[in-house]
């Protein structure tokens, strides 16, 4: 099932996510609670939001925090998503270290694969012999793109690993990526996405499912896509 929530700004955006993270902490029981981020400039605005918003409200011990992608660059560089996510949110509300798992883009990218995903398998409960994320946040690329899914290895939507090396096709930069498959599997998906330049392709990938964009192609296997986004993005829908 998908569902499309309009907002009128970013903030009121934050908000709906802080308040999906509270329904997750509230869920009974003691075991963790994983999560998977995105990069990207719209998660710095959400992350420093909820940071000054909720503060340590939403430093929930149960909570892991995982990454959907990640560029193959050192963790204090500034195209480091990881970076982004600990300096604006996660450090400032007190996330312990242990319940951080990036992906440590300063290794060899095919190495890296092999150890996130051996991480991933240790961590992450399993259903339908796949881990499965409490809880993926994505974002939606110009082109289409999802996590590091490009249109131009879309057969990372079905590969058997739960983590890919990627190349962006026009920097050629190496990424390690999670896997359609493992994606697909988390039990709760959440697409962000703002601003008129990504209103055609929402209506492409949400509306209209046009399948040579790989975000057309995120459905969790049960569960529920959940699109969030602004006036601006919602404005051919």
């Amino acid at each position: 099932m998908t569902t499309v929530k309009i907002f009128p700004d970013i903030n009121a955006i934050a908000g709906e996510l802080a308040e999906l993270l509270f329904g997750l902490a509230s869920t009974p029981g003691k075991q963790p609670i994983h999560i998977a981020l995105s990069g990207g400039n719209t998660p710095k605005l959400i992350f420093n939001y909820l940071a000054e918003t909720y503060g340590t409200k939403l430093a929930n011990k149960r909570f892991h925090f995982w990454w959907g992608d990640e560029r193959c660059v050192p963790p204090a560089d500034d195209e480091c998503n990881y970076k982004w996510t600990y300096e604006l949110w996660l450090k400032p509300i007190g996330i312990a270290f242990e319940n951080i798992h990036r992906i440590e883009g300063e290794r060899m990218p095919e190495e890296e694969a092999i150890r996130y995903s051996q991480q991933i398998s240790h961590w992450l409960p399993v259903s339908n012999s796949i881990p499965r994320f409490d809880l993926n946040l994505l974002g939606l690329g110009d082109d289409g793109h999802t996590a590091s899914i490009f249109p131009t290895n879309m057969e990372l939507l079905h590969s058997e690993n739960w983590c890919e090396v990627a190349s962006h096709p026009i920097t050629g930069q190496k990424r390690v990526t999670l896997t359609g498959r493992v994606i697909n599997n988390s039990s709760a998906i959440v697409f962000v996405a703002t601003g008129s330049g990504k209103a055609q392709m929402i209506k492409n990938v949400a509306i209209d499912s046009k399948s040579e964009f790989p975000a057309s192609h995120i459905h969790p296997s049960s569960g529920e896509a959940i699109w969030l986004i602004d006036n601006d993005a919602a404005g051919l829908i």
